[in-house]
């Protein structure tokens, strides 16, 4: 299982195919919650808490995410699902921690379906 903490710098990390498939324990995948921005943490509360809730009520297309520079998409999408797919974290715990994520490496001009 992947035992990475997530790096000081915000980069997603690699994950397994163990973690990808049974993310049991994510939360050295995620900022601490009260290291999120306060706007993170709010329902809806910016595009990319609406990406965290469409992604996981409805799922998603990731084709129109542009990651920012030196972000490896596939990694930063498996990361996210990770966190997405997990049962240990508060749901909202785990859509700030995604949303802030994906503000970190995706481009603000990314769009998805």
């Amino acid at each position: 299982m992947c035992r990475v903490v997530v790096n000081m710098d915000m980069k997603p990390v690699e994950i397994d195919s163990a973690t990808a498939a049974f993310p049991a324990s994510v939360a050295h995948l995620m900022p601490k919650r009260e290291d999120i921005p306060a706007e993170f943490k709010r329902h809806n509360g910016t595009k990319w808490n609406r990406f965290a809730a469409d992604w996981f009520f409805s799922g998603i297309k990731a084709t129109g995410l542009i990651p920012k520079e030196g972000i490896d998409k596939n990694a930063a999408l498996r990361h996210l699902s990770a966190i997405q797919r997990s049962f240990e974290p508060k749901h909202e715990h785990k859509e700030s921690a995604v949303a802030y994520l994906a503000s970190l490496w995706f481009d603000d001009k990314s769009v998805w379906s």
